[in-house]
């Protein structure tokens, strides 16, 4: 069993791709986790879609496979060439693999180095693989073992001390080039991008709008962060009333196009935080226009910032890679051992009984005969199981599989063989 990370990230692939390459909805996901999980060459997989990553984590038994597949498959629904789309990506197997999990569940690999989005997201695409059956005790156990470390981290180092996202880097730069005192602000959307918005905005001093297709979420929103609302339905006139606006939707399609703006006298700030982007592309000199990666200057300098607590915090990662390829070496190896003191108490069985068949042994000591054969065979046993028990490495792993095909069937196939002295035991 391999494990397998293909990743298209802010660090390897543009907007334009990542946008081609998102998963925004359930329906989505569920038809690409099902193509995947039809594989011969893959046994468990997840799908990680966010503003700055698409990501395939699965278990396999062939990489080379497997990575054909999947990349075939991502092709297919982007429009991307399967070539093109392979210059791009970064491809991880095995503990590397791990090691890239680890990274960007510990926020190491996101675009703001230290933010907290990524854990609840990672969270949310591994329930929703488990749930539906995509995935099982394989990523399981890796997912379990990620998030351990990024709480490892997160206690041990200050990278996430003050928390920031993508959405507190945009409203960095909004308020680096205007005053929001009693601006307004208009936020669209209700994700967790989109609250975080708005309070940092309104904690700026921005009179702070929030719209949604579903009212009552909106409303619930407002009420959580003292915002205001307004309707969806007036969209179109609002992107031309607001000086800022904010979206952050999960609409497969832009919800902003060229031809619902008009000219105004006065300048705008528009953010767009979604991927699949919520707003068109164009080029107009009264808009200013900012998608996720714009805001590489403000990511780069906290970058710098926490460059000494992300190696204080690499290290914990390379820590708990070990403390998990320990983990699974000894989940490997405790079945076979199992396995070999079975077909020796098996052994030491069929042997007592056919000593005492042959009257070689008084029948009142029948228990006691057993009991020497068990006792011989675990101490025999001792030292080579505590070796197996203590290898935790590539070499350990290849001990379990010769264990395997030495024991497999062998006590069970073997015939009695007629003793040599009948006058004593064998």
């Amino acid at each position: 069993m391999h494990y397998l990370a293909i990743s298209f990230s802010h660090k390897n692939s543009s907007i334009d791709i990542r946008e081609k390459l998102s998963y925004p909805n359930e329906s989505d996901m569920h038809g690409c986790l099902k193509k995947l999980n039809i594989s011969e060459s893959v046994n468990e997989a997840m799908l990680i879609s966010t503003c700055n990553r698409m990501e395939v984590l699965c278990s396999c038994n062939d990489v080379q496979k497997a990575t054909e597949y999947i990349l075939n498959i991502l092709s297919k629904r982007s429009g991307i060439i399967r070539e093109e789309l392979e210059s791009h990506a970064d491809i991880f197997d095995d503990s590397s693999a791990i090691h890239h999990v680890f990274s960007v569940a510990s926020s190491l690999d996101s675009m703001v180095i230290g933010e907290t989005q990524i854990a609840g997201q990672l969270k949310d695409a591994f329930r929703f693989a488990h749930d539906n059956g995509y995935c099982s005790k394989k990523l399981a156990r890796t997912m379990k073992s990620a998030f351990k470390c990024a709480a490892k981290v997160r206690n041990a180092t200050d990278i996430s001390s003050k928390p920031v996202s993508i959405a507190s880097v945009a409203v960095s730069q909004i308020k680096s080039l205007v005053d929001l005192k009693d601006k307004k602000a208009l936020v669209i959307g209700i994700g967790e991008m989109s609250e975080i918005t708005a309070k940092h905005l309104l904690s700026a001093g921005a009179d702070v709008y929030i719209t949604n297709r579903t009212k009552h979420k909106a409303e619930e929103l407002a009420s959580t962060c003292g915002a205001k609302i307004v309707g969806f339905e007036e969209l179109p006139n609002l992107i031309n009333e607001f000086e800022i606006l904010f979206t952050a939707t999960s609409s497969p399609i832009p919800i902003i196009t060229y031809e619902m703006v008009d000219l105004c006298n006065f300048e705008r700030y528009w953010f767009d935080l979604a991927l699949p982007r919520d707003i068109e592309s164009f080029d107009r000199g009264d808009i200013h226009l900012f998608a996720i990666d714009n805001l590489k200057l403000i990511v780069d300098e906290n970058r710098g910032l926490r460059e000494k607590s992300a190696r204080a915090a690499q290290g914990i990662i390379g820590r708990e890679i070990v403390t998990f390829f320990e983990s699974l070496a000894s989940l490997d190896i405790e079945p076979v051992i199992k396995e070999i003191y079975q077909k020796a108490y098996k052994a030491a069985a069929h042997e007592t009984a056919r000593v005492m068949d042959k009257g070689f042994i008084p029948s009142e000591y029948e228990k006691e005969a057993k009991k020497m054969c068990e006792q011989a065979i675990k101490r025999f046993l001792h030292d080579m199981t505590s070796s197996m028990r203590n290898s935790s490495d590539e070499s350990g792993h290849a001990l379990t599989t010769q264990m395997m095909h030495i024991f497999s069937d062998s006590i069970d196939k073997e015939k009695p063989r007629r003793p040599e002295n009948t006058k004593g035991l064998n």
